[in-house]
């Protein structure tokens, strides 16, 4: 997929440029009008500058541990109800480091979205920045090691704030005229095509789909190096972030209901095997979620299974070991999810057989008054579990900003509709299966009449459901 460059360049050295008048109208980082953005507490000025430091020394370790543990006890501690110091007012601590003030600014609307609500410029120069960050990852010469789960936390965030984007975009009832004519004025901000574009440019710029074949005959050890690059001295930055991108358009898809498509951008990456995103668990538990999402839109119930299954075993035997973690949440919400998604997959294609007794267990405990109504055909327990287990679905265009009506659930009511009509092709189904349960044989013409249904519509099931159980239906 081609990709637009823009005249962003350069590479670690390069420094940064103060812009106290930012692109769409006044300073993106000015949350409250009483909040100093140019100030920058000891606390601050020391992590930047220890922060910045292991970046140019390379020092994962340490790297790791001011990013998962110090950003988010300053964060609570300071920043609990404000934004962090604007990255023009740290940048003369860090050598005006322009790449490391990129990665500041990307730290720093993150904080915004995850604490505070982001205006409208906010969204917009989170945009800008990423746009520049993956310009110069792409185009320049950026010689850093990164954790993984910093650059999953950047493909993750990105994907995030565009679905954030589509959604907010949509709800025209509360906008004021200033933020219809800067979404009219700037439609290139959050396109579907710049996502699409970017996460794409990664992989092929990283050529990370022929390294993970060359991996597969040991020609390369990028899975058995975890994706780092120590003994060379090289950066794992943009290999890591292309891998992590197949994961990205595989989410990307799914949220625009393109699910072959999605699970088609997925097969360089095995999920039934360990690798570089295993060892991410957010990576791990996003790539197998949609993946089972994606399974079961498209009637492959099985596979969503198993995979299902799987997953959730590695859940339960690890969640205690992220309590700490500011995932935590985040990980016990798609656990949930993920039990719904299997409820839903064992109630419209019966395989318990594939479920491990533990992960039964639990389905058991959460889900299982549910599934006893979902197999009497209860379409409203279908309905209720796919909106709590279905992603935010988007809408990627622009929506006609002189009806001043929301759309944003315009996609999910679509998805809602397709998922239903293909429970009630598959309840009758489960009448066969529950008819089927009280003969060894039974002529079609008998069996149409219980059912309330011509012979060829019954049929047109026959197949499906001797090979599904392997009962016989005489043709008499």
């Amino acid at each position: 997929m081609a990709y637009e460059s823009s005249s962003y360049g350069g590479g670690y050295d390069d420094s940064y440029e103060e812009r106290p008048e930012l692109r769409y109208g006044r300073d993106a980082e000015q949350q409250e009008p009483d909040y100093d953005t140019n100030f920058v507490p000891d606390a601050v000025q020391s992590f930047v500058v220890y922060l910045y430091r292991y970046i140019r020394e390379k020092n994962v370790y340490e790297i790791l541990q001011m990013y998962e543990l110090n950003f988010q006890k300053l964060s609570e501690r300071m920043f609990k109800q404000s934004p962090w110091p604007a990255a023009e007012a740290i940048a003369p601590y860090v050598d005006n480091d322009h790449v490391f003030c990129l990665l500041y600014r990307e730290l720093w609307f993150r904080h915004v979205y995850a604490r505070l609500t982001p205006t409208i410029t906010q969204r917009m120069d989170s945009w800008d920045n990423y746009c520049s960050l993956f310009q110069i990852i792409l185009h320049g010469n950026v010689n850093m090691q990164l954790p993984n789960q910093w650059l999953w936390d950047m493909i993750d965030e990105f994907i995030y704030q565009f679905q954030s984007f589509c959604q907010y975009r949509a709800k025209l009832k509360t906008k004021t005229e200033q933020e219809l004519a800067l979404l009219r004025e700037y439609a290139d901000v959050w396109n579907v095509y710049g996502v699409l574009n970017y996460l794409q440019a990664l992989i092929e710029k990283s050529n990370i789909i022929q390294i993970l074949e060359d991996d597969k005959d040991g020609g390369t050890n990028f899975t058995a190096q975890n994706g780092y690059d120590f003994q060379g001295g090289g950066s794992n930055v943009l290999k890591v972030l292309g891998y992590f991108s197949i994961v990205g358009l595989l989410r990307v898809h799914c949220l625009l209901g393109d699910y072959y498509c999605g699970l088609k951008c997925l097969l360089p990456i095995d999920i039934h095997q360990p690798g570089v995103y295993s060892n991410v668990v957010g990576c791990q538990i996003t790539t197998v979620y949609y993946y089972v999402f994606a399974n079961l839109m498209l009637r492959r119930y099985v596979e969503a299974i198993k995979a299902c299954n799987q997953i959730l075993l590695i859940i339960h035997k690890t969640k205690q070991d992220h309590q700490a973690s500011s995932q935590f949440q985040q990980i016990l919400k798609k656990n949930e999810q993920l039990y719904a998604l299997l409820a839903i997959c064992l109630s419209l294609c019966p395989q318990g057989k594939l479920v491990d007794e533990t992960v039964n267990s639990q389905l058991r405990e959460k889900q299982g008054e549910k599934m006893l109504r979902m197999q009497r055909n209860d379409e409203a327990v279908f309905d209720e579990l796919f909106s709590f287990a279905c992603p935010k679905f988007i809408t990627p265009s622009p929506p006609n900003y002189d009806e001043l009506v929301n759309y944003n659930q315009d996609a999910y009511r679509l998805q809602l509709k397709l998922f239903l009509s293909e429970v009630r092709q598959q309840q009758l189904l489960s009448s066969i299966r529950s008819y089927l349960k009280l003969y060894s044989a039974i002529p079609i013409s008998k069996l149409a009449s219980f059912m309330d249904v011509d012979e060829p519509t019954l049929r047109l099931y026959e197949v499906c459901v001797v090979k599904f159980a392997g009962w016989k239906v005489s043709s008499s």
